[in-house]
């Protein structure tokens, strides 16, 4: 064999191996394609062996809304109302029956009837003057917001300072009973012939269940009962009620 045809097949065997090595780097590239695939997508038709398909998830609880609390309405006082009294009507007797013997008859008793009067408004002679006012306590800045009260004036018909005049304070508070006398006069730090009263030891809300009003020596009314709020606030747990004499 001459050189020239070793030399030719030199260069057909490397043809070959060069042909084989493109195809398996190809093969190679291919199966890399498809594994790359299936690892990104594994739900992809590649996959021989798919993962199962996961149930659904329940969505999250929708939040029910739940209506707020509202408060009771403004309690205003009514005033009171005379019992109507029961008309009493005669029951006619048995007939008697003429009969040898005499019939016994048993009277039955009427129960007497309370009849409710209407308070004696007789003594009033006292109003309220102006508005009632809810402002921060000044008088013992002390105590500052750790304080709650009421307190206030009596004034004649000239417009001078009464001393000496009963205040009532009663109703409730928080569903405590409250039911305190002071007088005017024996709170000097609200000026000359003030009165006041210590409700608690921090502002409480309320709303129309406390009454204040002004009394004579024997108890009697001298005003109206003049209703109050409270409320749960330090700029505003001083309650100021004034009256005035209009005769």
């Amino acid at each position: 064999m001459s050189e020239y045809d070793e030399e030719s097949d030199l260069n057909i065997g490397a043809l070959i191996l060069n042909i084989l090595t493109v195809i398996v780097l190809l093969v190679a590239l291919c199966i890399g394609t498809v594994f790359f695939t299936i690892f990104i997508n594994p739900q992809s038709s590649l996959n021989p062996f798919p993962p199962p398909t996961l149930p659904p998830t329940r969505p999250p609880p929708t939040a029910t809304p739940v209506p707020r609390q509202t408060l009771p309405p403004t309690f205003t006082p009514e005033p009171p109302t005379e019992t109507p009294v029961p008309t009493i009507t005669p029951t006619e007797g048995p007939t008697l029956t003429p009969s040898p013997s005499p019939t016994l008859f048993v009277l039955i008793s009427q129960t007497p009837v309370a009849i409710t009067e209407p308070p004696d408004t007789s003594n009033v002679a006292f109003e309220l003057k102006g508005d009632i006012l809810a402002i921060q306590n000044f008088a013992r800045q002390d105590l500052g917001c750790n304080w709650m009260g009421v307190a206030g004036h009596a004034f004649d018909l000239s417009g001078n300072v009464l001393t000496g005049i009963t205040v009532q304070l009663g109703g409730s508070l928080a569903g405590t009973p409250v039911d305190i006398l002071s007088l005017t006069g024996t709170a000097p730090q609200y000026g000359s012939g003030g009165y006041e009263f210590t409700l608690a030891d921090r502002p409480i809300a309320s709303t129309g269940t406390l009454f204040i009003q002004l009394l004579d020596q024997t108890g009697l009314p001298l005003s109206d009962q003049v209703f109050l709020d409270t409320f749960e606030d330090c700029e505003r747990n001083l309650i100021l009620v004034d009256f005035q004499q209009f005769r």
